[in-house]
């Protein structure tokens, strides 16, 4: 199993970031090691529309089975959904915090978008 965290940071004590999107890094964790990656979302950050399509493809690529984030809007959300990805949404606190609540069953699965896509 590889779980992905939008993450502030570059390590496991890292704050989430609550932008998916647009979030600095992605950290993938394999929730029974704690062995991480991080992949930098920098390509993102300053795009004016598709970011989260965008991140939602690049979560399917580094073949996660889970996303943890704090918002993840309707178009990231079909991306993540169609490739059976489980999305936890309104993560906040540190990406070790969010992944021990994971295991802990004290996250929510997201069953829609909690934010509004951005439209031009």
């Amino acid at each position: 199993m590889r779980i992905a965290v939008t993450s502030s940071g570059k390590d496991l004590s890292s704050d989430i970031d609550p932008r998916f999107g647009r979030a600095v890094n992605f950290i993938i964790v394999d929730p029974e090691t704690m062995k991480y990656e991080v992949v930098e979302n920098s390509q993102n950050l300053d795009m004016a529309q598709g970011a989260g399509i965008q991140a939602g493809k690049t979560i399917v690529d580094n073949n996660a089975d889970v996303l943890i984030t704090g918002n993840c809007g309707p178009k990231a959300f079909k991306v993540l959904q169609t490739a059976g990805v489980k999305i936890f949404i309104g993560a906040s606190g540190k990406v070790n915090d969010a992944i021990s609540q994971y295991k802990n069953n004290k996250l929510k699965s997201a069953q829609e978008p909690n934010v509004e896509g951005h439209w031009l």
